[in-house]
């Protein structure tokens, strides 16, 4: 059973998104909230498996939520996955350097709404093709910070080729066929590299293989 928090200052969001979640035979609603700090008490209080947080709120803002669930070792089961009205932006990926483990626009169809909760579910990033663009063309006119160790010497070079991977928005089986490798094998660079890294998930990592000059942005 897949268990979610909601927390949404939205009463008719948060109802709209309960309703399709309540349909679900492996997935149960724990709780809802609506605001950051009632959210983060909650969860602290459920431990859900997912807590789907409105990126504007009231209090404490999912921003903040989202840094302080990453901070809180107690905590590091529940994965993040933030709400948004906008697709990306300015504010998700703040949120994403957080610990979100991925985001969701509002307007998603119901059916990938709840495959995305179940992808979340399983730990693997909300990060589709078309987001980790928009994640590149952010970094475009931005330059690498090299300025602070990124960690990624300590990486093997079959590890840092699955996190390039992962930063063009590829899947583990799309990864394993690049690499001529199994998926379990690609997964296993992966999560090795994530915990060398000290990131929580595949989201992170799309972030530092950026802002570590990596892989670099193409302006297409």
């Amino acid at each position: 059973m897949i268990r979610v928090l909601l927390v949404d200052d939205q009463p008719l969001i948060r109802s709209g998104f309960r309703a399709l979640l309540d349909l679900e035979d492996d997935i149960e609603v724990v709780a809802e909230a609506a605001d950051g700090k009632e959210g983060l008490a909650l969860i602290r209080e459920h431990l859900p498996d997912i807590a789907l947080i409105d990126i504007q709120m009231p209090v404490v803002d999912g921003i903040e939520a989202t840094r302080r669930i990453a901070a809180d070792p107690a905590l590091a089961r529940v994965h993040v996955v933030i709400l948004t009205n906008y697709g990306l932006d300015e504010y998700v990926f703040d949120a994403l350097r957080a610990g979100a483990a991925g985001f969701l626009v509002k307007d998603i169809v119901p059916e990938d709404f709840l495959h995305a909760v179940r992808v979340a579910a399983r730990g693997d990033a909300l990060l589709a093709p078309s987001i980790t663009r928009k994640l590149i063309n952010r970094y475009i006119a931005q330059p690498v910070n090299t300025s602070t160790g990124t960690g990624l010497e300590k990486l093997t070079s079959r590890e840092r080729e699955a996190v390039a991977l992962v930063a063009q928005g590829l899947s583990n089986d799309q990864i394993a066929d690049h690499m001529v490798i199994s998926p379990l094998t690609a997964k296993t660079h992966i999560n090795r590299a994530m915990a060398k890294l000290d990131a929580r998930d595949r989201a992170q990592l799309v972030v530092l293989a950026y802002e570590s000059g990596l892989v670099a942005p193409r302006n297409h």
